[in-house]
């Protein structure tokens, strides 16, 4: 019996599946199984995470050592596999990746064999001059070749069907840097990839969230301009039809939210994604998606969807069956594998962390504090969560030390804070190093006041609430507040509720807030925040972190008390 030869489908909703396998090839028809192995969201995971960056579930997960084991294992199944990527396979990198521009990650990719990627927001975050360098290769403009030894890029493509770059918008540093030359818009990177495998071709097109310019700084993104993704994948899947390309494969940085666990399910996939996949042409087979790190598996409008969760913790094995008299599928399945670290390591990728560590751990190790208790991302009902509360107060401390600064609160955005700091079991504090500390604020985010109205504070609590996603900022000591999400949006916060410092809010006072240089370019959506005036730097934020550690160690996990959620 061949991997693909009987059906089992449960259905969950109208247009959404839980899919073991969808159809069934003819009996005696000459075919040939291709396997796609899958990974997204990877932001330069090479070691074993702590805390949930580094579980699926119960299970410890993650590491490329053993990533690399389990895509060979699952290689070797087949002669037929392409190692693809949903994107972002670096940006909000651990230390030990970013201290060489996210070279090791790419190094580590290439060695486990990824042969195509979608473009991802965050491998945009050194701006897209640095993105064509790391597709091509050749030393870092500035820092150089810092190992000692050439880097020769990926060897992987980098896909983007909806992002153009108009050189009359951009830097001209940028364009030279990247050796662009003329003026008129062109694409980014290619927007799709035709590979033959055993007579058959399969394409593939990479696409990219649009809201690409409203998730990271303004500046890494100058001169590109994002469309819709399902207009450009239909544009692309119609022009690989013309040259005969009949399986169809979306590598989309896009995804579902959703409210069930179940890695092999769809329970509680978010509307919009449904709706966004069912704008895709019925020509398209399959989308490995991303960028929201959940993992899913199911049949959305006819299409296979799936999700690898991120940080390298599942792989997605689809199974392919593609007709040789025309190249259609005919049958396609998928399981999403946790990649657990009960398997041997991939000698070729311990040997790459090996050269990197002993260049770059020297300061990552350096133990900065301590914790009594474990502080991480786990949030309570009103999306509060103990990290989130500890950043807030290390980035407020700091800013009412600057002198001129005069800051009064403190927030920052869910999504700039990467991992959890796992205390040990044990009697004594748990050590804190450098390295962890950049693991948690690993974008190396600068901390600026300014000032803002009371009336502007508002707005951007109701701001929080995205007509597709829900982004609860954490905030400082001092700084509490109710909402009601049953409320229309708009006026979802209880404005009686908001206190700065023990005082009601006043919409005309101004107040002094400190927060992150991407929230202040309104990222998030958090547009209110253009308005704000007199700005001063402060610092960097894991350098502040850390520096707070050294004060305050040991620190002890406080109360979930500055948010509420009213039902």
């Amino acid at each position: 019996m061949t991997r693909i030869s009987w059906i089992a489908v449960v259905s969950v909703a109208a247009t959404v599946t839980v899919t073991a396998v969808v159809q069934l090839a003819q009996v005696g028809e000459p075919a040939v199984d291709v396997q796609l192995l899958a990974i997204n969201d990877f932001h330069g995971a090479l070691e074993p995470a702590s805390g949930g960056n580094g579980r699926i579930g119960s299970a410890d997960a993650g590491g490329i050592e053993y990533l690399a084991t389990h895509l060979a294992r699952l290689k070797a199944t087949n002669p037929n596999t392409f190692i693809v990527s949903a994107g972002d396979n670096i940006g909000g990198t651990p230390l030990l990746s970013s201290l060489f521009h996210d070279e090791p990650s790419i190094e580590a990719l290439n060695v486990a064999g990824l042969q195509l990627s979608a473009l991802g927001n965050h491998d945009l975050d050194e701006g897209w001059w640095e993105l064509l360098r790391v597709q091509r290769g050749g030393c870092h403009p500035v820092d150089g070749c810092q190992d000692g030894t050439p880097f020769s890029g990926a060897s992987f493509a980098h896909l983007a069907a909806n992002v153009t770059l108009d050189p009359r918008k951009a830097d001209p540093l940028m364009l030279a840097l990247a050796g662009v030359r003329g003026a008129e818009p062109r694409p980014l990177l290619p927007p799709y990839a035709i590979r033959e495998i055993d007579g058959v071709r399969v394409g593939f097109i990479g696409v990219v969230t649009q809201d690409t310019p409203r998730v990271i700084l303004p500046t890494s993104v100058r001169g590109l301009a994002f469309g819709p993704e399902p207009d450009a994948a239909n544009t692309a899947a119609r022009t690989l039809r013309e040259q005969g390309v009949r399986a169809i494969v979306v590598l989309m940085h896009a995804g579902a939210e959703r409210t069930g666990a179940d890695i092999n399910g769809c329970g509680g996939v978010s509307r919009p994604f449904i709706d966004l996949v069912s704008r895709l042409s019925d020509d398209i087979d399959v989308v490995v998606s991303g960028h929201t790190h959940h993992g899913y598996n199911c049949t959305i409008d006819g299409k296979l969807v799936t999700s690898a969760a991120s940080a390298g913790r599942l792989v997605t094995d689809i199974d392919l069956r593609v007709r040789r008299s025309d190249g259609e599928i005919v049958a396609k399945a998928a399981r999403n594998v946790i990649v657990t670290r009960d398997v041997a390591k991939d000698a070729a990728q311990t040997a790459l962390l090996e050269h990197y560590r002993s260049l770059g751990n020297k300061g990552g190790s350096r133990v900065v504090g301590s914790i009594t208790g474990s502080l991480t991302r786990d949030f309570n009902d009103a999306a509060e969560f103990s990290l989130g509360d500890l950043v807030a107060d290390a980035l407020l401390e700091a800013a009412r030390r600057t002198p001129g600064a005069n800051a009064e609160i403190a927030i920052w955005n869910p999504g700039g804070i990467r991992a959890d700091l796992v205390a040990a079991p044990g009697s004594g504090p748990t050590p804190v190093t450098y390295a962890q500390v950049f693991a948690v604020l690993p974008f190396g985010n600068e901390l600026i006041v300014k000032t803002v109205t009371g009336d502007t504070l508002l707005q951007m609590l109701e701001q929080q609430f995205g007509a597709e996603r829900v982004r609860i900022m954490q905030v400082s000591s001092g700084f509490s507040y109710a909402y009601a999400p049953s409320r229309p949006r708009g006026q979802r916060i209880i404005r009686e509720s908001v206190r700065i410092n023990g005082a009601p809010l006043e919409l005309t006072r101004q107040y002094r807030l400190a927060t992150s240089d991407f929230l202040w370019e309104t990222g998030d959506g958090l547009t209110a925040l253009g308005s704000s005036t007199d700005p001063v730097l402060i610092g960097v934020d894991y350098e502040i972190l850390a520096d707070y550690f050294s004060r305050h160690s040991p620190i002890r996990p406080g109360s979930l008390n500055r948010i509420r959620k009213i039902r």
